[in-house]
Parts: C-alpha cells; structure tokens; sequence
C-alpha cells in the first residue's frame, strides 16, 4: 500500500512555471526586509483586529515562525516538483507529462503553499473581490490558473 494519496499530472512546461512562481514566493517570504509589504502582512492574522499595537506585537513575535513555515512548504513544493536545486536543463522536454505523487504532508503543503501563492498575487494585482477580476489581463489567468490547481488538489483530497 503506497503513502501517496495525491497524484498530480502537468506538463513540463507547466511545472517549470509553478517552480518560478513558488521559488519567488518563497524568496518574498525570507526577505527580511519585508516589513512594509502588505503582501507579506496578509499572509500574517490580524490576531486583534480592534487593536493596532496588540496585532503589531503578535506579528512580531509569531511572524518569523509562520513565514518560516510557508519558506519550507514552499520548499517542499519545490522539492516534490523535482526543481529545489540545480538550473533547469535546455534539453527537458517542456510537453513531457510529469506525475507528481504527493504522501499527506506534502499536499497539505501544496494546499498552503498555493493557497498563499494566490494571497500575494491578489494583494499585488489589487484583488480584495470577485469584481476586481479582470479577465482580459493575462496577470489573472496566472491567479486563476494557481487556484485551478489548487482546487484540483483540494478536490482529490476530499475524495481520499
């Protein structure tokens, strides 16, 4: 009996895109000086939204930990990709299929990865409702194409 209860299948080409775009993500996060960046802020919980200086203080002494948690499951997305290191080769086929088998721990990483992949690209694309969607600006076709995927997962998920 196998551990993986999640098969992914996407093109090459497609994997290579979702490596660029998680890598930069996981970049944003280990910035350190991320701290007027309200991408950043929206993936930290407003722990007391009535209260400014409460909210501040518990960004900074939970902050570090959460980023350093979405770092590493970023991470894990990489890794499982096949793409944490090394260049990409000028010889990958980017129309070859890739099958991605993913254990429990690392689809929910996958979950929370793109989950706040798609946080930040609506933060920077000015995003806060269904109406801010443009669909004629291809910058929303990658924001749609995350939360495809995301879905797919989530979906697979409830069916195991």
């Amino acid at each position: 009996m196998s551990d993986k209860i999640v098969v992914l299948e996407m093109s090459g080409l497609e994997a290579l895109h979702l490596a660029g775009i998680v890598g930069q993500f996981r970049d944003v996060v280990a910035d350190t000086r991320r701290d007027d960046d309200p991408a950043i802020a929206r993936l930290l919980p407003a722990a007391y939204p009535d209260d400014d200086a409460a909210t501040a203080e518990f960004r900074r002494l939970t902050g570090d930990d959460l980023l350093g948690r979405r770092a590493r499951d970023a991470e894990i997305v990489l890794h499982t990709l096949g793409m944490d290191g090394g260049d990409i080769r000028s010889d990958d086929d980017p129309d070859a299929t890739l099958t991605v088998a993913l254990g429990e721990d690392e689809a929910m990483s996958w979950m929370r990865t793109l989950s706040a992949v798609r946080l930040v690209m609506a933060t920077r694309l000015g995003i806060h409702s269904e109406d801010d969607h443009e669909p004629d600006d291809p910058r929303f076709g990658i924001y749609d194409w995350i939360g495809y995927r995301l879905d797919g997962l989530v979906s697979a998920l409830d069916r195991g």
